[in-house]
């Protein structure tokens, strides 16, 4: 399949009374999705958050917050993996605090394919609020996943700020980048907004930006969200002129869509205005890219 429908979300921090809660909010939001014709849908970075209002002793705790979001993710995957084997989607889950066996959290975006199998990819970079407030650490794997829509990566928020990330990626055959987010002002909004617009010109490529949205005075880790959610391409033919597919309205909860077709990837990159893609070694000063690993979730 090279022409498909992405549904990127602008996703509602919400307190939950309990599991139920969440399960049935997930299905509504996944099936909604679904019934718009979506193949992809991407949840936002640290959308699973809200799961800390399960524990009412710990939940205005940032510490307390992460360990029980991190206790949830076996059954918020099963749930995931469920849904998206029900409606024949690939899901991008919202990103989530993982205590791995170091006993260090890292924060973890998971895709789920409609045949059962799933993945991960870490977030790479951290921001200062991860680095001085929230003790995350950072990931080392940098993947690319083959599924039946093509080959897609994943560039959890700040690393979306950082090109050589998604460089490697587009090298290792990344058509469509996939661009989690949570942000708390404006700025931060834009800043992942121009790296995934800057990294859609420079690989030629699709970005797909899915935001937090709303206020929970309730979390001390989620509190203030600020975003639209977005699909951006490189201004070039078969292109809107300023690469904007679709925009949200900003801070309203709601799915985008747009239509993504891998063909024009290919197209772009072997016959485009510009070849960016094609050109980025020829920088002086161009540096070796870190490892990726191409995943199969075909």
């Amino acid at each position: 399949m090279t022409r498909f429908l992405v549904a990127a979300a602008q996703y509602p921090i919400e307190r939950l009374e309990g599991w139920d809660a969440y399960e049935a909010k997930l299905t509504r939001w996944v099936d909604e999705a679904a019934a718009g014709g979506a193949a992809l849908a991407v949840f936002p970075e640290y959308g699973a958050m809200e799961l800390a209002s399960l524990d009412p002793a710990t939940m205005g705790d940032l510490a307390g917050s992460i360990e029980t979001v991190s206790a949830q993710l076996p059954r918020v995957d099963a749930l995931h993996s469920a849904l998206a084997v029900r409606t024949g989607m690939h899901i991008l889950a919202a990103s989530a605090p993982r205590k791995d066996a170091d006993g260090r959290f890292r924060n973890a975006a998971r895709l789920f394919a409609p045949n059962g199998k799933s993945s991960v990819q870490d977030k790479l970079v951290m921001t200062r609020f991860e680095r001085e407030q929230w003790d995350i650490a950072a990931g080392s794997s940098l993947r690319v996943f083959e599924t039946a829509l093509g080959r897609l990566a994943v560039s959890i928020c700040y690393d979306s700020e950082f090109p050589l990330l998604a460089r490697a990626c587009v090298e290792a055959g990344a058509e469509v980048l996939l661009v989690p987010s949570c942000t708390d002002t404006l700025h931060g909004y834009w800043r992942v907004r121009i790296g995934a617009q800057a990294r859609a010109l420079e690989g030629q490529c699709y970005a797909v930006h899915s935001p937090t949205v709303g206020d929970a005075a309730w979390s001390p880790a989620v509190d203030e969200n600020r975003g639209a959610a977005g699909v951006y391409g490189p201004p070039d033919r078969g292109m809107p002129e300023d690469g904007v597919l679709v925009v949200g309205a900003e801070g309203t909860a709601q799915w985008v869509f747009a239509e993504i077709d891998t063909a024009h990837v290919a197209e772009l990159r072997a016959d485009g205005g510009v070849l960016n893609a094609r050109h980025w070694g020829e920088q002086p000063g161009a540096v070796a890219l870190p490892p990726v690993e191409v995943v199969d979730l075909r």
